[in-house]
């Protein structure tokens, strides 16, 4: 099981996770923010061709998610899976896709790949992010998170590699220039994961099985790679865990999870 980012940020999120049996191969993109000639030119640079895709997961309507997954799913004819709230928040932006429903807490199959829908606290319909397992290891992604919940913790448990918000620095978010809505908008129940909530979700984890944490969706004005990686490393504590960060233009390569 592997897993690569085409991009990770507020101008676009594309995650590709990877499962073989020796005999097949599956690679599911979770979201796709993109346009389609950018997409192609970033799945080049990981090696994949859209035609090697298996399917696209939706997590939300927001156009950083899913501004470019209907044109490649119609160009390569690929399902779609999302929530029926995410459904019905896209208007119709899924005309002639085979569009598959999915819900919190209910696995499904895509080729050797299961994955597992959880609800999240963000401000779109009926938003959910995932863990994938190919049956011997575990990849947890969690971002477009307002705060943390129970419920989120206990879907991310026993994870071998996870994928982890860090949008903001609470302080160079406070003194930014952005108005003041948008600040309130960021930091409430239904924005975004700072650092402090990252390290707050780690030290809350199980981390016995946990072999890489890649911090992601970073704003390019209220935080760094350093500050993530600092507070990752905090919420780590003494692990030896690898941590890597993901950035907007060159998302990350493949990663290996070994089993």
């Amino acid at each position: 099981m592997k897993f690569a980012s085409l991009g990770s940020g507020s101008e676009g999120n594309a995650l590709l996770i990877s499962a073989s049996s020796g005999m097949t191969e599956t690679i599911v993109m979770l979201d796709c923010g993109f346009g389609i000639r950018e997409t192609e030119r970033r799945l080049a640079r990981l090696g994949v061709s859209a035609s090697n895709l298996s399917a696209i997961v939706v997590t939300h309507e927001h156009q950083d998610h899913v501004g470019g997954v209907f044109r490649l799913a119609r160009r390569y004819k690929l399902p779609v899976w999302m929530s029926f709230g995410t459904y019905q928040g896209l208007n119709g932006a899924c005309d002639e896709v085979a569009v598959h429903f999915c819900r919190d807490g209910e696995t499904f199959d895509i080729g050797d790949l299961q994955l597992m829908p959880y609800t999240v606290p963000h401000d779109a319909r009926e938003p959910l992010q995932f863990h994938a397992t190919d049956g011997l290891s575990k990849l947890g992604v969690l971002t477009d998170a307002g705060q943390v919940t129970p419920h989120m913790l206990q879907a991310l448990h026993g994870c071998d590699g996870l994928v982890l918000e860090c949008n903001h620095d609470a302080a160079m978010l406070a003194g930014s220039v952005y108005p003041a809505s948008l600040k309130r908008r960021i930091r409430s129940a239904y924005g975004h994961l700072s650092n402090r909530d990252s390290v707050e979700i780690l030290a809350s984890l199980d981390q016995s099985r946990l072999k890489t944490v890649i911090g992601a969706h970073l704003s390019a004005i209220n935080n760094t790679p350093d500050l993530a990686r600092a507070a990752l490393q905090e919420g780590l504590g003494r692990s030896n865990t690898e941590i890597s960060i993901a950035c907007q233009h060159e998302g990350f390569g493949w990663i290996d999870i070994p089993s």
